[in-house]
């Protein structure tokens, strides 16, 4: 994507430092929009759907973790890469930041040119759309929502989704190679159950980052299910190290699981953006 054809939305309560960012950006070649509010923030994204957020934390009505929540729970504005530019400078305020979604987190004082780089880095990497993940390389985006758009056809299927919650605090913790494998072992121990359980037309695929998607035959989901949780529960613990393997973190936030259903019977589904929506919703 080049910088002529990238839109920013600039969400940032002080008027120098929205002023000076929205004249350089647009010295760079970025349509620039800058608002002081979150509310204005949401109601843009919206409305005109911006290429990169860059997103301050502390604003005058909802703060940036609120805008960040409302954007990633609206279909339509999901996918906004976020940038969080911030004085919060706590670990737990980063943690929240990438637990929400954010494809980066910069504390001020900021140098202008790094950032310049990561908003770039960012947009080159949501306009890629790739069709697999570059992590576990299972199908993602236009391959997922080409399977969901068959499944609303057909009065046949059964979806199981299954989440790893905090990944972003371990990948604070251990490194994002760490992160990856966790990912990537999550992903074969799905396959493995598949292969056990599923049948020829079953799909495995990543309805987002740390979410994977199953489709298999209705009477497949139960021991499907059992089979996942059972392996998974039993396999987190593992990817600490040996040393921090039984113990309680700092936050108390350690590696889990969370599994949500949804049967073609739970229809029928107007759009795809709401059968998406309602999978996400049965995450408990």
């Amino acid at each position: 994507m080049s910088a002529e054809k990238s839109s920013l939305l600039i969400v940032e309560d002080d008027v120098d430092v929205a002023e000076m960012l929205t004249a350089y950006f647009r010295a760079q070649g970025y349509d620039v929009q800058a608002v002081n509010w979150g509310e204005d923030a949401v109601n843009t994204c919206r409305t005109n759907h911006p290429d990169l957020l860059i997103l301050d934390i502390r604003l005058p009505d909802i703060d940036g973790f609120e805008v960040a929540r409302r954007l990633r729970s609206n279909q339509r504005t999901l996918d906004i890469p976020i940038i969080f530019l911030t004085e919060m400078r706590e670990r737990h305020d980063r943690m929240q930041g990438l637990e929400l979604g954010a494809d980066d987190y910069i504390t001020k004082p900021f140098d202008i040119q790094e950032l310049r780089l990561r908003v770039r880095n960012s947009l080159r990497w949501s306009s890629q759309s790739p069709l697999t993940n570059p992590v576990t390389g299972l199908p993602e985006r236009l391959l997922v929502d080409e399977r969901l758009r068959e499944c609303m056809q057909s009065q046949e299927w059964a979806a199981l989704v299954v989440s790893i919650i905090h990944l972003a605090e371990f990948r604070e913790a251990y490194g994002f190679v760490a992160s990856d494998d966790v990912l990537r072992a999550v992903s074969l121990m799905i396959h493995n159950a598949m292969r056990g359980l599923g049948g020829a037309n079953d799909f495995i695929g990543q309805l987002g980052g740390t979410e994977f998607l199953l489709i298999t035959h209705p009477n497949n989901l139960s021991p499907l299910n059992e089979r996942i949780r059972s392996r998974l529960e039993q396999s987190l613990e593992y990817f600490y190290p040996l040393k921090d393997r039984g113990k309680t973190s700092v936050s108390g936030e350690r590696l889990g699981v969370h599994f949500g259903q949804l049967n073609a019977s739970d229809g029928p589904f107007k759009s795809l953006d709401e059968l998406k929506a309602k999978l996400s919703r049965q995450l408990v």
